[in-house]
């Protein structure tokens, strides 16, 4: 569609309440994995576009607006107001079709929460915001990130994004704060981790042939140790990982690098027997100082064995912990109902209702 089609067109739509208008062509959509454009300013869609290319665009367009959403449509066979989902299968469309889409709700982009953010640390903002740094937010970032994994542990979708959209704002009010003393921006943060899944992706973006998730996570280690070497400093293999991780999260991300190098059991059975081993070692302690060793050693051991199995040795804690307080919060309700005491209990008490309550559960 050349300029004096688009020219004839724009003042049939009704602009009135927009301060701006996006134009993209509906190929551009049909080859994209995500909308180029913010759904929360209007967008004019742009022929030449066969039945297929319209199908693909509307796909792309189903991941960000609701499928009852209302569009105009202007082609030389049809003209008027159709929903979004219905534009898959539109027929009877020419090439120079053109779609108009209103604005989505306020607030539905990243650049949109980004200014929320950025007037909650301005002069005239929020008070508690204004004076928060850094080192003040850590707290909450690590706590977010936690709720965010029980969100995902209960698999409670609605509670999931609800948890996301509070750990993005920990990440928006890092980067606010980085540019407000000039020190990078969140467009500086976009680009770097874009630039780097790029670079550590060429089997993707780029010509490179590699093989199963295996090869994908030993190039990945390749590429990493590549760029240490090229940076001022030359890092260890296991220095990135975070020393504030939970002790069984950062256990296993070391196990998995050195794994991704070779370094690691050929066989699963040599975990196992490394397993009984330090068993072993912990009944044979000669005191607490080297039981309080041997049992690091077969955590650390153990959390091999859940890498080998493909499980997250944190995320199996956890849930054995919430198991573990479920089946007791049971032992402690039937002691209610029979009016006795946990503290005035036997253990031979206790434990035969636990036996009860966990044969009920399996």
């Amino acid at each position: 569609m050349d300029t004096i089609q688009l020219a004839a067109i724009l003042p049939t739509l009704d602009l009135s309440e927009t301060n701006g208008i996006m134009c993209f062509q509906l190929e551009e959509l049909a080859g994209a994995h995500a909308i180029p454009f913010r759904p929360d300013v209007p967008a004019l869609l742009l022929g030449p576009a066969s039945t297929r290319t319209l199908a693909q665009a509307t796909e792309l367009l189903l991941g960000a607006y609701p499928a009852d959403y209302s569009v105009q449509i202007r082609s030389a066979g049809r003209h008027g107001e159709v929903k979004l989902e219905a534009l898959r299968d539109l027929g009877g469309i020419d090439e120079s079709v053109c779609i108009f889409l209103p604005a989505a709700a306020a607030g539905r982009s990243f650049e949109a929460f980004s200014e929320t953010v950025a007037r909650l640390r301005a002069p005239d903002g929020c008070p508690w915001d204004r004076q928060q740094t850094h080192k003040s937010l850590r707290i909450h970032l690590l706590e977010e990130a936690y709720e965010t994994l029980s969100a995902i542990d209960a698999s409670d979708p609605s509670a999931l994004r609800e948890e996301l959209g509070d750990l993005l704002l920990q990440i928006v009010l890092h980067a606010q704060i980085a540019s407000e003393g000039r020190a990078f921006s969140s467009l500086d943060v976009i680009q770097e981790i874009n630039e780097k899944i790029v670079r550590r992706h060429p089997h993707v973006f780029g010509g490179a042939r590699i093989s199963g998730v295996q090869g994908v996570l030993e190039n990945w280690e390749r590429l990493k140790e590549h760029e240490r070497r090229s940076k001022s400093h030359e890092g260890g293999l296991l220095d990135g990982v975070p020393l504030a991780l939970p002790a069984l999260s950062q256990s296993q991300e070391y196990q998995d690098r050195a794994a991704r190098v070779g370094f690691d059991w050929p066989i699963m059975e040599g975990v196992l027997d490394k397993i009984q081993e330090e068993v072993q070692e912990i009944r044979d302690a000669s005191d607490e100082q080297d039981a309080a060793s041997e049992l690091g050693d077969l955590l650390f051991v153990l959390v091999n064995f859940a890498r080998w199995k493909g499980l997250d040795a944190e995320s199996v804690l956890r849930a054995a912990n919430s198991k573990f307080k479920r089946r007791f919060a049971a032992v402690e309700a039937h002691a209610r109902a029979t009016n006795k005491r946990l503290s005035e209990m036997s253990f031979e008490e206790m434990d035969a209702i636990w036996s009860e309550i966990k044969g009920a559960e399996e």
